[in-house]
């Protein structure tokens, strides 16, 4: 009898055992083929099973400047490391090649050069002209022979992208004109529905003192009252702009000519990588210093740089006090006149710390001011600390020069 009662109890225990283990089966989350499948207890290694995968969601890349002054090898490895993020494609803000000729076989030597990077990208690729790229009518004429519009318009997933230009030599440099006005206001008509708009323009022309002028004014009205977003180039440092309640990003580099400062700066190269949510999208700026691969090592390029004439340069900085007390986040500029035009150009500058202190940068970080007699200027940016006088080069009655050895500079300003 205890056998049968021992054996019964041993049959039972296996049929608990059972129907838990069966119970647990159950517990698993059906999926559709290819989803995530995994077993769900009352306690879990895992947070939760939402997976950030919304069909509506996607995401893409923005490549900034080249031009100007380009470095050697980094657009053309920016390439590569955008093939590695794997966005659905790449846009633009222009610049692409340094351009400024009437030449047409040096226009078209630079556009097959570039055209032989952007081949690479395993993704589709949308230009955007800047001023580099359609400095004058030849250029225009050529970016028409082979890539057609000069701005445009596509939707995805119910998002608006306008590839927008800045530019129209000879008569509208820095400028929206009518024609594309005219465009961009059917365009938004047909697409009144979509859930956000992104624009890109090569240069932030919201910044100039005449909206009206320049067009910027009647494209801000045409996107009133939706939800958007712009990028631009042009300036080779980052920017963060809110305008009307929208966010305006001015991009570094993407091996455009930059000192190269870092963040402090906004200069940097970079790729711009947009996630599109169902509500809004989120802009990440990603420091190509970043993106290797998983052997650490980006391949070589046989990307050229361009060639630029570099005088010696000498360790120049020094500290910023207005009314006694340290100007923090401020900007010194040195200015050499130049004869030939009769004007003024800037040749270096630095920020200033929280202490006042200043390094000075020509070419590349930190690495000081060339010999010579220079006008200073010391400006900070949403304020009216610093008088007015020092503001311009014209006007300043600061002097310095820069000699051989190290230069240290000690700016005791009035208080405003």
């Amino acid at each position: 009898m205890k056998k049968l009662l021992l054996g019964g109890s041993v049959l039972a225990a296996l049929l608990v055992a059972v129907s838990l283990s069966q119970s647990r089966i159950a517990a698993v989350p059906k999926a559709e083929e290819g989803g995530l499948q995994i077993q769900s207890d009352a306690k879990n290694p895992y947070t939760h099973l939402k997976l950030n995968a919304d069909p509506e969601q996607f995401q893409f890349a923005i490549v900034s400047d080249r031009t100007g002054g380009h470095r050697e090898k980094v657009f053309s490895r920016a390439v590569q490391q955008v093939n590695l993020l794997q966005p659905e494609f790449v846009m633009s803000v222009g610049d692409l090649i340094e351009g400024y000729t009437f030449k047409e076989e040096a226009i078209k030597e630079q556009w097959d050069q570039f055209d032989g990077f952007v081949q690479k990208f395993e993704m589709p690729f949308f230009y955007v002209p800047g001023n580099h790229d359609i400095t004058n009518k030849v250029q225009m004429q050529k970016w028409g022979e082979r890539y057609g519009r000069r701005y445009y318009h596509f939707t995805y997933k119910n998002v608006l992208f306008l590839g927008l230009n800045s530019e129209t030599p000879p008569d509208n440099v820095s400028a929206i004109d009518k024609e594309q006005i005219a465009w961009l206001k059917k365009t938004l008509a047909a697409n009144a529905d979509v859930r956000w708009t992104f624009a890109f323009v090569h240069k932030p022309i919201w910044t100039a003192q005449d909206l009206t002028k320049n067009g910027w004014g009647e494209v801000e009205k045409l996107l009133a009252g939706r939800k958007y977003t712009v990028f631009c180039g042009h300036v080779h440092r980052y920017q963060k702009f809110v305008r009307n309640g929208n966010n305006y990003y001015q991009l570094a580099t993407t091996g455009g000519s930059s000192r190269v400062r870092g963040t402090a700066y906004g200069e940097f190269d970079q790729i711009a990588w947009i996630t599109m949510k169902k509500s809004a999208p989120i802009v990440t700026n990603i420091l190509l210093d970043g993106v290797l691969p998983d052997d650490l090592k980006l391949p070589d390029t046989d990307e050229p740089g361009t060639k630029r004439k570099i005088l010696p340069t000498h360790p120049a900085g020094g500290r910023v006090t207005v009314g006694g007390q340290p100007l923090a986040g401020g900007t010194v500029a040195l200015h050499k006149f130049d004869t030939e035009p009769e004007k003024f150009v800037n040749v270096c500058d630095g920020r200033t710390d929280d202490d006042g202190r200043f390094q000075l940068t020509t070419y590349a970080r930190f690495d000081g001011a060339p010999v010579g007699e220079y006008a200073i200027t010391v400006t900070k940016a949403g304020q009216s600390v610093v008088p007015a006088v020092f503001g311009t080069p014209t006007t300043t009655t600061l002097r310095v020069p820069i000699r051989e050895g190290e230069n240290v500079m000690k700016l005791d300003l009035p208080a405003r």
